[in-house]
């Protein structure tokens, strides 16, 4: 059974840092697109960030220069570094993967999420 288990997530100030982490089990996801979604209360689930093929990233607009993705093969984790904090960062935060090497920001291209943690950044 495939499980990806998020980590991090808590209550932070703005301008703060917080780092989140992903570990996968189950299978080997050194091969496929793992990520990032976020879901802020009342809005629809939005794209943050995916790695793909060893270090190739890509993200939102709204988190570029501020947010860095990486991953641990090794460890089957993928980590969301997220700096520079904004009280429009609050979110659930949730981790996905894909049973392939895919380049998009679609949600429904990734078969397996996570269960999700909460991001909330005072004022």
């Amino acid at each position: 059974q495939v499980q990806l288990v998020e980590s991090g997530g808590g209550l932070v100030q703005a301008g703060g840092s917080l780092r989140l982490s992903c570990a996968a089990s189950g299978r080997t996801f050194s091969s496929s697109t793992m990520g990032w979604f976020r879901q802020a209360p009342g809005k629809e689930r939005e794209f943050v960030a995916i790695t793909w093929s060893g270090r190739r990233t890509y993200y939102a607009d709204s988190v570029k220069g501020r947010f860095t993705i990486s991953r641990d093969n090794a460890k089957n984790t993928v980590y969301l570094q997220m700096n520079s904090l904004k009280p429009e960062d609050t979110a659930v935060y949730y981790c996905v993967a894909g049973d392939r090497v895919v380049a998009t920001t679609r949600p429904e291209e990734y078969r397996y999420w996570g269960q999700g943690t909460q991001v909330t950044v005072s004022s």
